[in-house]
Order: C-alpha cells, then sequence, then structure tokens
C-alpha cells in the first residue's frame, strides 16, 4: 500500500480537518474573550495609550473686605508642562526649549525630579508662563513631542504689600504637607494656602480640580485636545469674606514710617472685628505664585528685618507703660484703690526699695498723684507702689484671668502666646529658690521683666477697656469659640479709666497726638526696653472715648519713645471715624518737654515751610548686629518707663 492510498489520504485529511477546526475554534474562543468578555479591560489600555490625563486646577475662592472689595482674586495665565513618557526623551525635549523658557541645568534637573515623584502627570515646566513665551512654543508644537501649554487660573493681590502678612501667600504642595489629613487630597504640583488667610481658610478656598484628556499619536505629539474624551470640570473655591476695611488698610500702609520695622492693629471694640492688621516690612504675596525666584526668597530669608514675620501676632515684646491700665484695672478689681487714691510715696524721681533704687522716666519726679493722674502722666513711681500693694501673686493670677498668657484665638495662623510668670515658682526655675525678692514685682508693674506681650494681645485688653469690660475675641472671617474674659470692673470705673486715658492724649504723655482730629481719643503710650539697642515705642487708643467705635494699637521698633508713635495711631483712628482734618505732609507732633522740646516729623512729606533741622528725628536704624526683637530677653533693672 503506498502512501497515496486513498484510505491513507482520506484519514490524513481528517486530522488535517480536526486540525483546522480545532485552531479556528481556539482563536474564536480567544477573540470572543478579547472582544468580548475582556472588551472593557483592553478598550482601557487602548485609551491609555492614546489619551493622557491633564489635571484642570480649580480657581480659588476671591478674598474681600467687608464692603466687597478684592483682596485676592485669579487673572488668565499659562502653565507649560510635559506629558509623562521615557525621561530620556524628556530630557531631550526640556533641553530643545530651554533656550526659550530660559532653563538652565538645574532648571533640567528640577523638572526631571517633579516628573520621578508624579510620574503619571504631567511635569510642570513653566508655572507661571509669559505670553511671549507662550506664543514661541505654539509655533514650533509639531518639533517638541509632548508639549502640554494650557490656560490656568493665576493667583493674583491687587494690594500685593499692602496685605501681605494678613492674606498670605500660596505655594505647592510639600510631601510633609500631603501626609497630613487636611492636605491628603491635593494632587502632587497641587497648590495650597502657606501662610495667613490663604492657609487659614485653604479648605474652603482650594475647591477640586477637574480632569480633562488629551488625545496624542504614537510619538507623543498632541493630535487633539478638545473632545478627545469627556471632561470633569474643576469646582471653584468658596469665597472668604473678611471684616478688614481695605481703605483703611492701604492708609495705614501709606502712613507707617517708611523703612521703620513694626504693626498696627485697627479693630471695632464691641464686636472683636479686625478693621486693619499690617506688619512692617512687608514682602510681595504675586511673587510666590507659580513658585518663587530662589533670589528673592534668599533676600527674604536672610534680611535682618525678617520681613515674613508678622509682627502683630508673632513678635512679643516688654509692653511698657500701656501695661499700667492693666495694672490699675487688677487694683480697681480688688477694692484695694479708686480713682483718686494716692501712694505713700510721692514721684521725686524714683523710689528706693531694698538696696536699688528704681527711678521714674521723669527725674523731678511728678509729686503727689491721684491714680487718675498717675495713668496720665504715666507716673513709675505711682505704679511701683501699686504693684507691691497688690502683691506679686495676685499680680500673676489677674493676669492670667485677664488672659495675658493665652493665645487670643484670631483665625490666623502663627499667633504665639505672650510671655509672662504662671506664679511665684516661675521665679524659683528661673533665679533658683529664695534668690530673688518682690523687687521683681516693681518691673512687672510697669510692663518689664519677665513680661513680654503681643501687639493683638495688647489690643484685645484695651478692647475691653473700651466696650463693656468684656471679652469680644479678634477674628477675621469667623469669630474664634473662646469664653470673654470679664475684666470685673463696674461702669463707672471703666468710664473713669477712659477719662484718665483722655488726659493721657489731651494733656499727658501723648499730649498733641489729638490734634490731628476733632473726636476725643483716649489712649496710652508705652516705652519698651530693648537691649539690642534704641527702645521700642507702643500707643494703643480708642475713639470716640465716650462711646467706642475703633480701638488701634500700634508697635514701632526702635522708635524710642511712645509719643512717637500716638499721631499714627491718632490718625488712622480719625480717617477711620470720618475725622481727620489735616494733609499727610503735615503730620508733625510737638514732644512733651521731658523728652524732646522740637516738632518731630513722624511720616515723610514734611510742608514747604520745615526745615530739615525741624524734621530730623532720632535715628532709628538698629546697629547692623543687631538681632530683631522677636522673641526679646528682658533685664530686670529699669531705667523707667512711659
Amino acid at each position: 500500500m503506498t502512501a497515496f492510498h486513498p484510505h491513507l489520504v482520506t484519514q490524513r485529511l481528517g486530522v488535517a480537518r480536526l486540525v483546522l477546526w480545532a485552531t479556528l475554534g481556539v482563536l474564536v474562543v480567544a477573540f470572543f474573550r478579547a472582544q468580548i468578555l475582556e472588551h472593557g479591560r483592553y478598550q482601557l489600555q487602548s485609551e491609555s495609550n492614546r489619551l493622557r490625563p491633564i489635571p484642570l486646577p480649580a480657581p480659588r475662592g476671591i478674598i474681600t473686605d467687608r464692603n466687597g472689595k478684592i483682596i485676592a482674586e485669579n487673572v488668565p495665565g499659562y502653565t507649560i508642562a510635559l506629558l509623562p513618557g521615557e525621561e530620556s526623551a524628556m530630557r531631550a525635549t526640556l533641553w530643545r526649549i530651554a533656550p526659550i523658557v530660559k532653563l538652565d541645568s538645574a532648571g533640567i534637573e528640577r523638572v526631571l525630579a517633579r516628573y520621578r515623584r508624579a510620574p503619571y502627570v504631567p511635569a510642570l515646566v513653566v508655572p507661571d508662563a509669559k505670553f511671549d513665551v507662550v506664543s514661541q512654543l505654539e509655533e514650533r508644537r509639531l518639533l517638541i513631542p509632548g508639549l502640554l501649554i494650557q490656560p490656568e487660573p493665576k493667583r493674583y493681590y491687587p494690594d500685593s504689600g499692602v496685605a501681605a502678612h494678613l492674606v498670605g501667600n500660596i505655594g505647592e504642595v510639600t510631601e510633609a504637607e500631603r501626609g497630613q489629613l487636611r492636605f491628603a487630597a491635593v494632587r502632587l504640583g497641587g497648590l495650597v494656602g502657606k501662610d495667613g488667610l490663604e492657609r487659614e481658610y485653604d479648605d474652603s478656598l482650594r475647591g477640586a480640580d477637574g480632569l480633562r484628556f488629551v488625545e496624542v499619536s504614537a510619538l507623543g505629539h498632541v493630535v487633539r485636545e478638545a473632545g478627545a474624551a469627556p471632561t470633569l470640570p474643576p469646582v471653584s473655591g468658596s469665597a472668604v469674606h473678611t471684616t478688614i476695611d481695605l481703605d483703611l488698610q492701604r492708609y495705614i500702609a501709606r502712613i507707617f514710617p517708611a523703612g521703620r520695622r513694626g504693626a498696627v492693629l485697627a479693630m471695632n471694640p464691641n464686636t472683636g472685628e479686625i478693621l486693619g492688621l499690617y506688619s512692617a516690612p512687608g514682602f510681595d504675596p504675586n511673587a510666590f505664585v507659580g513658585g518663587v525666584d530662589p533670589a528673592y526668597w534668599y533676600r527674604l530669608s536672610e534680611s535682618e528685618t525678617h520681613p515674613l514675620f508678622n509682627r502683630a501676632i508673632q513678635a512679643r515684646y516688654p509692653p511698657g507703660s500701656t501695661w499700667k491700665l492693666a495694672l490699675a484695672t487688677m487694683a480697681l478689681r480688688r477694692g484695694l484703690v479708686t480713682l483718686n487714691s494716692r501712694m505713700p510715696i510721692p514721684c521725686r524721681g524714683g523710689l528706693q526699695y531694698g538696696n536699688r533704687f528704681f527711678r521714674c522716666w521723669k527725674a523731678d519726679g511728678h509729686g503727689d498723684l491721684s491714680l487718675t493722674d498717675a495713668i496720665a502722666q504715666s507716673c513709675d513711681v505711682y505704679f511701683y507702689q501699686l504693684g507691691l500693694k497688690i502683691g506679686l501673686t495676685s499680680l500673676l493670677e489677674d493676669a492670667t484671668t485677664f488672659g495675658f498668657r493665652s493665645l487670643t484665638g484670631v483665625d490666623l495662623p502663627g499667633e504665639i502666646r505672650s510671655e509672662f510668670p504662671s506664679g511665684p515658682e516661675y521665679y524659683d526655675r528661673l533665679y533658683g529658690a529664695r534668690r530673688w525678692t518682690a523687687a521683681v514685682t516693681l518691673n512687672l508693674a510697669i510692663g518689664q521683666g519677665e513680661n513680654a506681650q503681643t501687639l493683638i494681645e495688647m489690643v484685645r485688653f484695651y478692647q475691653m477697656l473700651a466696650s463693656d469690660g468684656i471679652e469680644h475675641p479678634p477674628y477675621v472671617v469667623r469669630p474664634p469659640r473662646t469664653t470673654g474674659v470679664n475684666l470685673g470692673l463696674a461702669p463707672a470705673q471703666i468710664a473713669g479709666l477712659r477719662r484718665a486715658m483722655i488726659s493721657v492724649v489731651e494733656s499727658g504723655t501723648a499730649r498733641g497726638a489729638g490734634r490731628f482730629t476733632t473726636v476725643t481719643i483716649a489712649g496710652k503710650t508705652g516705652t519698651a526696653q530693648n537691649p539690642h539697642g534704641p527702645a521700642h515705642g507702643w500707643f494703643i487708643g480708642f475713639a470716640p472715648a465716650e462711646k467706642p467705635e475703633i480701638v488701634v494699637g500700634a508697635i514701632v521698633e526702635f522708635a524710642r519713645e511712645g509719643p512717637y508713635v500716638a499721631p499714627l495711631v491718632a490718625r488712622v483712628i480719625a480717617r477711620y471715624l470720618g475725622a481727620d482734618s489735616t494733609a499727610e505732609s503735615d503730620l508733625r507732633m510737638t514732644l512733651p518737654t521731658d523728652t524732646a522740646p522740637r516738632p518731630m516729623r513722624l511720616l515723610p512729606g514734611a510742608g514747604d515751610d520745615s526745615t530739615p533741622e525741624e524734621l530730623t528725628p532720632p535715628e532709628m536704624t538698629p546697629p547692623q548686629d543687631s538681632a530683631p526683637p522677636q522673641d526679646t530677653s528682658h533685664a530686670t533693672t529699669v531705667p523707667g518707663t512711659r
């Protein structure tokens, strides 16, 4: 039988037919599985090869003042990014566009490092591209694989440095921040608030990012953007409405002494609403949008003036004579004195206590004074004795009760606690048991020694004097949920303290400040001793004194005397109440004869009738080697304050 016998051929044909049908069956099953059963899987893989996801940043909510004026908003901007791909290909593309986008080797490495952290999202190259750069890249789009140019909302602060410490700034979320529950949902490369209101209310302002897709070719070129796939639109952040009076904020920034360090805080004493918060020197928050320039950041971080430092809530200063109202309140509250009480020893320029002589700021003395007169003249000797009358333990207890060791709870990040002893044991730890005397009370009594307060803390106290004796905690957007402090004074006692503070402005240590306004101002000066250089100047005042509508506090570093600061506060108060009767160029003040009997200019732009000798203020610039008094250390030997 041969190999081609009909029987053998038929047999082989059957086997071949069986193999063919089996093969076709396997193919049909495979096709059915791939096209029917696993259709979704392969479609997703195909779409992943064809489409690239592009995050759509949500516009941040706007921030407005109490009258709806814009403090922070969004304007159109452009970002330049590269779609993720092979790192070598991305590096080559970056070198190709480097001359256009002004990218050096370090910048290229930063882009690639960003890509390695998030290889599934576009690698950001230029976060805030100028239009001419965008135009040049658009002309070369076909030659640059993976190039992505996208319009995005850009944060903008119209008044920039005027409200820098208040509004804060934004920046790219860090890995450490993404580890916090609050920022866990923020994508890598997303923007969050870094300071100020932007940080405090980031959850409301941020919104929710959207998502769109672009279609790319096998070479990575974008071939279609619109309609490549359904888009998930972003959800804008919520608007934040503040209590700030932007016109007043601008005015404060305009009249604050040029080149000086310090802060001004204005608030409504009847509600706790902050009307203005200014800290100098400042910075430009717009410079942080899209990433801060390293050179600018270096200048800010290395500057001895610490412009990023919010001196209204983050700096402690000895309160000086502004503290004397707190001491008077303690004594009145305990029934130890009345407004007409006099001390056993009249002021003769100082007080001998043990083997030490504590001086008054007025060398020839004030004589025999009542409490009201002692406040007006800021007599140190009177308050030395009043502090001893209250006693150290009671003084520390009352200070704690009044909240001088607590945070105010203002809705701004970074507030620090004031420094004040918790009890006598504090001195045991500081100096050793039985190695100190009650003389520490004399320093505390006039706002020196181990006593350093923030500006917002002192304004909060004067707010109580300006209202009904009950604390209305300061706030910018939402009031804190805290129980208000009650000074425990009768209405007549509060009225008496206000009359004494009126005397400060009309005939006391701040006389002359009130001539810039037609309203009656009550206030108190203070001179804070500074171991790093000239003393700091305080003034806190409110008006109208009979029914206050605004309380303003100011601290100017190295101002030497509190009276130098009084006109600044008076002008802010007058501006808010619509009673300002002078031009800025006329702002001069004749200080009391115990300090300097000549007109002193606080602000630039003197009138034409002034001579340079009249208008040159004392040197207020600190020595080059001096440290900014952020957390001041305080000597216990006090030369006297006002």
